[in-house]
């Protein structure tokens, strides 16, 4: 299995965990960049290869090389879950050599039909978890995603408790960027969110993010409150994890942070802009009550894009019809 952005690879971690319960002789080997091994530290009976892109696996030559590499490990079925150029390759050359394999339909026709601005056909798609799951049917392996297990709670380090105190609060956590800016909360409306959250000082707010410009608003967001941290570029990313897990809600766009929680078992309320749960990035097991979105009887062509990477004019003030109030009602409610 060949993964890419943070998200898609959170993704599959509750599919794999139903797959490692539901079959455990059967044994999974991950192949994915070394980054993302936390994310499936501990699940039994599964096994991590790292993807070297930058020297040994780069290029299709190094394509080859992974296929000899991963072929030594004796694979019986190759399951695909990312469906991308590199993925296929690797894919193919196990079909080629008499091995079963498989691999994710991403429904693009009928995210096309949802986020068109014309003729849209506004339905809910089939969750990327079904579609994983659907790979593993197809080699032979039904799953029930209904009983979901998530792991223990991590014993927070030191390191962690030195920054954040001691844990009797409650732990809000706040992840204010995506990858695109049609699916950031304004800025404004985002510390009119946490300045009602921290008048509550049952409730010890941590914030998450990264890169030298996201740091900066954090901080801002941080300073006038005492029980708000800032914990971007202080932690490693292990560490990060331990942490969210800790949570007792996170608040996220529709972004990796809210792959991340889910997967370990946090509830998740997300925020939507140029984009939808309808597309089938609903976290996971969370309701689609904790996903607010952006008024369509306002904005009637939304959403416009499956990933937020696409700009129509007009549409930049879309989330603002997302309330703070409403916000923190919502968190306060799952409290």
């Amino acid at each position: 299995m060949r993964l890419s952005a943070m998200g898609d690879v959170a993704m599959t971690v509750p599919v794999l965990r139903a797959f490692v319960k539901q079959y455990p002789e059967v044994k999974i080997t991950v192949i994915s960049r070394p980054f993302f091994k936390p994310f499936f530290d501990g699940i039994p009976n599964l096994d991590f290869f790292a993807f070297d892109e930058k020297k040994r696996h780069k290029g299709f030559a190094g394509l080859l090389k992974l296929f000899q590499d991963v072929k030594k490990l004796k694979i019986d079925a190759f399951a695909d879950l990312h469906n991308v150029l590199r993925s296929k390759i690797v894919s193919l050359l196990f079909a080629l050599s008499g091995k079963k394999r498989t691999t994710v339909d991403k429904g693009r026709e009928g995210k096309k039909e949802l986020t068109s601005a014309e003729n849209k056909v506004f339905r809910q798609l089939p969750t990327m978890f079904e579609r994983h799951a659907k790979v593993f049917q197809e080699l032979g392996f039904p799953l029930d995603l209904s009983n979901p297990t998530f792991p223990e709670k991590a014993t927070l380090s030191s390191e962690i408790l030195e920054i954040i105190g001691d844990k009797n609060s409650k732990l809000i956590g706040i992840a204010p960027f995506a990858q695109y800016d049609s699916k950031v909360y304004p800025q404004d409306l985002m510390q009119e969110v946490i300045a009602k959250l921290a008048a509550n000082k049952d409730y010890k707010i941590v914030l998450f993010g990264g890169g030298k410009k996201e740091i900066e608003i954090l901080e801002s967001f941080e300073k006038p409150f005492e029980n708000v941290i800032n914990m971007a570029g202080k932690i490693k990313f292990q560490q990060e994890l331990q942490l969210i897990s800790n949570l007792d809600i996170m608040l996220s766009m529709d972004s990796g942070n809210a792959h991340i929680a889910a997967m370990l078992g946090v509830k998740v309320i997300t925020l939507w802009g140029a984009t939808h749960p309808y597309a089938g990035f609903l976290p996971f097991n969370q309701t689609m009550e904790n996903a607010l979105t952006s008024d369509r009887n306002q904005y009637p062509q939304l959403p416009t894009s499956v990933y937020g990477n696409k700009i129509v004019e007009g549409y930049q003030d879309a989330m603002r019809t997302i309330l703070p109030e409403e916000i923190v009602n919502k968190i306060q409610s799952l409290l």
